[in-house]
């Protein structure tokens, strides 16, 4: 991206294709432009996200505790 080393010999130094390389780049400057307009704060999940993770876990969690009674006897 310094544009101090062609692409080519970046691949040949990691010996990959040239084309992966190419495809790593184009792809790390369209993502850069997207760190930049949005505050540069990662995305996390949702709200909705995070309400259905914590129902699993409860789930899981009795789950455990149940088979972990039947274990006992």
């Amino acid at each position: 991206m310094r544009g101090d080393r062609t692409i080519q010999e970046i691949a040949a130094k990691h010996r990959l294709h040239p084309t992966q390389v190419s495809t790593w780049k184009k792809q790390a400057v369209e993502g850069l432009s997207g760190v930049f307009s949005e505050g540069g704060k990662p995305q996390g999940p949702s709200e909705s996200e995070i309400k259905d993770l914590r129902a699993k876990i409860g789930r899981l969690a009795v789950e455990n505790d149940f088979l972990a009674q039947g274990l006992k006897r």
